[in-house]
């Protein structure tokens, strides 16, 4: 069965229907900038709603190998995951992709897809070409490109860097270093002193060898940390004891949240973003969410988790 059959099938359309309404796909996008946590801002391009059912459809009959050392965008893992396995490690070093959905284009995907499966046939590489990839340029021309916004975009991205996750994983248990990657970020630990300086040509080295140099590192966010300072894994603070935190920064600032919202001064919309906070810290440090509810009550906790933002 082809590409186009199989997909026509779970959407229960027409091979006509689907490969019509495809055929301008790759336009069918609505952008908007948000910030970035430093600087700048970052474009999401969001899939038409009927485009966004057919890349789900698309998650329903792929098989794409994804390697253990991607903690992102799969089942039952989180950054929680991500930061555990770093926990008892002495020396970090973290590095991050620059623009990397964005980098990630059709001719490049296509590279990589043949190294893992035979060749699709010219109307099956369309499709799947025109369904999961986004044209930011005025025609497609100009090229296309893995959108932030498509529900298909995380699974592509580990499966596009399957054969690197590969390598460095085997690069790093050869040296005894232990290797993650969420999304675009890189984490890098060990428990053996100076090893880890050596680490960033040997990842510059495996990106050209996998992609050209398709896929760059932000050199502005590499980042050498020991157990001397604080050790942070995609956000997540490890403490000198080897435990997860939530961090004094980010503890101060929820604190200062339920106060605000104690007194009926919480910002207006600020309400979701409490309750998202402290979901997040249930998940990474339920401890203190047990010294919220003795500082603050049970009962004010459990409104604020209750309430419906508006």
């Amino acid at each position: 069965m082809s590409f186009l059959e199989e997909l026509a099938s779970v959407l229960q359309k027409s091979e006509a229907e689907v490969e019509g309404f495809l055929e301008g796909a790759p336009k069918k996008y609505r952008t908007y900038k948000i910030p970035k946590r430093t600087s700048g801002f970052r474009t999401i391009a969001q899939p038409s709603k009927e485009l966004k059912e057919y890349q789900r459809a698309f998650l329903k009959i792929q098989s794409l190998p994804i390697h253990n050392a991607a903690k992102a965008y799969r089942k039952n893992l989180s950054i929680k995951d991500n930061a555990t396995v770093h926990k008892s490690s002495r020396y970090f070093l973290s590095m991050d992709l620059e623009n990397f959905f964005n980098s990630i284009s059709s001719d490049l995907f296509w590279r990589v897809y043949s190294r893992h499966f035979d060749s699709f046939s010219g109307q099956d590489k369309r499709v799947m070409e025109s369904l999961l990839f986004w044209s930011p340029g005025k025609s497609n021309k100009q090229g296309l490109v893995l959108s932030v916004g498509a529900p298909s975009s995380p699974l592509l991205s580990n499966f596009f860097m399957y054969t690197f996750d590969l390598i460095m994983s085997n690069y790093c248990d050869e040296t005894n270093i232990l290797y993650t990657r969420y999304a675009d970020d890189f984490t890098f630990s060990t428990n053996d002193k100076n090893i880890l300086f050596s680490v960033p040509e040997v990842v510059k080295g495996f990106l050209e060898k996998c992609f050209g140099r398709g896929i760059n590192v932000n050199k502005r966010k590499t980042v050498f940390s020991s157990k001397a300072h604080n050790r942070h894994v995609t956000g997540i603070t490890i403490n000198n004891n080897g435990d997860l935190s939530l961090g004094r920064e980010r503890k101060r600032y929820i604190k200062h949240l339920i106060f605000q919202y104690s007194i009926n001064k919480l910002e207006e919309g600020m309400l979701q973003h409490l309750q998202g906070l402290l979901a997040f810290s249930n998940h990474i440090e339920p401890m203190f969410i047990f010294t919220l509810n003795e500082k603050y009550t049970k009962e004010l906790m459990l409104r604020i988790s209750e309430e419906r933002h508006v």
